[in-house]
């Protein structure tokens, strides 16, 4: 990690930074702020402190104001009522900044957090971005192994990786009680990386995993809220076609979802990566949202007649159509759904990304190598 320059940017003022486990936030931190006093709420004896007299934690600050006034709290959701003393300190102490972490926002929800009344920004960490390892980027490696700064620096990436989805996805959901039946939901887990990249039919995954419709529901919003996975809607801005109604359901790293995967006999390699490379462009889209201005958001397009474009990106000062495909031979006749996108949204920049080397132009389309394309892809930057 000492040779990666990540593109977050810090808040000047108090802040929640919330991103999976493994998406490099602690080290980023204790790089970023050497002098700040540093709790970690995954060290068993100072949690169970914390959790039997959270107040403890104004005598913690107090006595440290000659020395700090920067004060990080790592994993803050495992004790949500420090928030409560978080609030008191900042409106008692007007030049003291809180850096609190999170991988995951449930009980945050939970207990009806409210950001501290204003006091606090949400930002976020995502996993490495192409453009942010500059020549150690790898196309295939990042589609098997994902982009998640932990696996990467493994000695040992696809070990790293199985052991990530083994502790994290399974066994601490289990340990936080999120979950009654933890066959049930790994289950689900892997069931649910067939519903990657598409949009989602809960009546048939909650079939499949032979669960209830609203277990499945619940299973969701887990996978939501510990950040490891995220429903992406239809773009209906002034929409002149009918359009499908539900949203599409991703992984929030390829890594993860190639490792889920069940894959079999009667399995397409092709198939399982070409989900993969499309789940890689949509955490980089996601991630350069965060990191960049101008209030985009992220989208999918799908008449009810099946046309589709993957990806819509929309904000504030642009609109960009994107198109993955698992070939190095793009063609004209791989452009139905971004040539009706286009008719529909004359305004907007339309992409074909593939996995070959040559950059053309068909019509209005513009065709980049998505190796090209990802790293190139630099906040508040899209590559043309």
């Amino acid at each position: 990690m000492d040779d990666v320059k990540r593109f977050f940017k810090p808040s000047k003022q108090s802040y929640f930074l919330f991103g999976p486990r493994g998406t490099g936030k602690t080290y980023w931190l204790q790089e970023e702020y050497p002098e700040a006093l540093y709790l970690n709420l995954l060290e068993w004896d100072l949690y169970r402190r914390f959790l039997a007299r959270p107040e403890e934690l104004i005598s913690v600050v107090e006595s440290s104001l000659n020395k700090t006034q920067i004060f990080i709290i790592d994993e803050v959701q495992k004790v949500p009522e420090l928030l409560d003393c978080v609030h008191l300190l900042l409106n008692k102490y007007r030049d003291i900044q809180f850096i609190l972490t999170g991988s995951s926002v449930r009980k945050l929800k939970a207990k009806g957090v409210n950001l501290l009344g204003g006091r606090a920004v949400l930002k976020k960490m995502h996993p490495y971005l192409a453009a942010e390892l500059k020549d150690r980027f790898d196309l295939e490696k990042a589609v098997r192994l994902g982009m998640l700064p932990l696996v990467w620096e493994a000695k040992d990436p696809a070990l790293t990786l199985e052991t990530y989805i083994q502790y994290y996805i399974k066994e601490e959901v289990h340990a936080e009680g999120l979950v009654r039946n933890l066959s049930d939901f790994a289950r689900f887990t892997e069931i649910i990386c067939l519903s990657q990249g598409s949009p989602l039919n809960m009546s048939n995954i909650a079939t499949e995993c032979q669960i209830s419709l609203a277990a499945t529901k619940g299973y969701i919003s887990i996978l939501e809220d510990m950040l490891l996975a995220h429903l992406l809607p239809v773009f209906t801005k002034r929409a002149k076609r009918a359009l499908v109604k539900h949203p599409k359901f991703y992984y929030f790293d390829c890594g993860v979802y190639h490792s889920l995967r069940p894959k079999g006999f009667l399995d397409s390699p092709s198939e399982v990566s070409g989900f993969a490379l499309e789940t890689l462009v949509a955490q980089h889209l996601r991630a350069w949202i965060d990191y960049s201005k101008g209030n985009f958001k992220l989208f999918y397009w799908q008449t009810h007649t099946k046309i589709e474009v993957d990806f819509v990106l929309y904000g504030e000062t642009g609109l960009y159509a994107f198109e993955i495909k698992n070939t190095q031979n793009p063609t004209a006749s791989m452009l139905h759904g971004l040539k009706a996108f286009k008719e529909d949204y004359p305004i907007a920049k339309t992409y074909l990304l593939h996995r070959g080397n040559q950059r053309l132009k068909i019509g209005d389309v513009l065709c980049l190598p998505i190796d090209q394309f990802l790293r190139e892809l630099m906040p508040d930057n899209i590559p043309d």
